[in-house]
């Protein structure tokens, strides 16, 4: 894919700190950048998602699976968006300077983000937060990403990463219907093993999903389990990992103001161990939004 339009995307990189670090060196503190990109195109997938690709700054194309970008999503004819959109990358070639989100048209920020076309300009803050973290040194791993809605755009780039580590992908899709399905053909371009259930067939339940689990588990072993997208699909994933020995992570979504810990909007309560009913409180955009599958509670 090559860039519809002369104009060249540029970065500012800004020196970050959380802000319970103020005053202590922050030489961990990743390095960020307010990435100016190029819109190479904006096409609908389906009635309600559009796929956004852009042309980006170097430091933007060191995002990884389950990072996301603060978008300054522009005015619309309805709307001008305040804050900033927080955004999970939905791809990322370094080699081909392209990033990609996939997002659904339902409020201020992504009204303004589906008037954008080819040549235009998009402010992106990033690559912010933590992403997916792959086990290492597993012998036949067997990955399982589990998603619904905006959720498969969130977890679709950890397919690559992990077929590229060596390990086998299953990739279960829920969506309301066929016609809202999105990314099985991404995910087995990625070389991801796709099955998809819907609410309009009647497969999508959560009893027959957890059900399908197990009949993958019981033929190749899963060793790594994710999700994102829906409080009904963590709780039954996280009871039966737990009955499985299976370890995992959950992707978030969270209202922001920041993106990088500062302000504290994004603050939830999580199990301080996965075994614990004592709770801490975390940033989702600074430990996040990407955390381990057991210490996430429900919302």
């Amino acid at each position: 894919m090559t860039p519809h339009s002369t104009a060249t995307s540029s970065a500012t990189v800004i020196p970050l700190c959380s802000g319970t670090d103020a005053g202590h060196a922050c030489s961990h503190a990743p390095s960020i950048a307010e990435n100016q990109c190029v819109v190479r195109s904006n096409d609908w997938v389906n009635a309600e998602y559009k796929h956004l690709v852009l042309t980006a700054p170097a430091l933007a194309l060191t995002a990884r699976a389950g990072q996301f970008f603060h978008l300054a999503c522009p005015a619309s004819n309805e709307d001008t968006p305040y804050l900033r959109r927080p955004m999970s990358i939905y791809g990322v070639d370094a080699e081909d300077q392209r990033i990609e989100f996939l997002y659904k048209v339902q409020g201020a920020g992504t009204r303004g983000l589906a008037q954008l076309v080819s040549g235009e300009t998009l402010d992106a803050l990033g690559p912010l937060g933590k992403g997916f973290t792959l086990p290492a040194n597993q012998p036949a791993a067997h990955v399982l990403l589990l998603g619904r809605g905006v959720g498969l755009a969130t977890m679709a780039p950890l397919a690559k990463e992990a077929k590229a580590a060596g390990a086998r992908v299953t990739a279960i899709l829920s969506a309301r219907s066929p016609a809202l399905m999105m990314s099985a053909d991404y995910l087995r371009d990625a070389g991801a093993n796709v099955l998809m259930v819907t609410d309009d067939e009647q497969t999508s339940d959560v009893v027959q999903v957890e059900s399908l689990i197990r009949r993958i588990h019981a033929e190749h072993p899963i060793t790594y389990a994710t999700t994102c997208g829906s409080n009904r699909l963590l709780s039954m994933l996280q009871r039966v990992a737990s009955q499985l020995d299976i370890t995992g992570e959950v992707a978030l979504e969270q209202r922001m103001g920041c993106g990088y810990g500062a302000c504290y909007a994004c603050v939830r309560p999580f199990r301080k161990h996965a075994q614990s009913d004592e709770l801490s409180y975390r940033r989702v955009c600074w430990d996040g939004p990407v955390f381990d599958l057991q210490e996430t509670t429900s919302w």
